[in-house]
């Protein structure tokens, strides 16, 4: 058998963890940060990284065959 490939986006936005768990990064961080759009509490929250929900969990394993 061939090796899979490892799915080149999912590798840059998703990191799993030893106990299987996978994290990822929120999203609405790239711009409009210095208007009155976001707040500076809701700027902080987003810098934290994020478990993945449950439901999606399985299709980025399957993504990410080797991590």
């Amino acid at each position: 058998m061939p090796k899979i490939k490892t799915h080149s986006g999912a590798k840059k936005r998703f990191k799993i963890t030893k106990n299987g768990k996978v994290l990822h990064g929120k999203t609405n961080r790239r711009h409009k940060l210095n208007s009155s759009k976001k707040s500076t509490k809701r700027k902080r929250n987003l810098r934290k990284i994020a478990v993945t929900d449950k439901t999606n969990v399985a299709q980025v394993k399957r993504l990410l065959p080797y991590k």
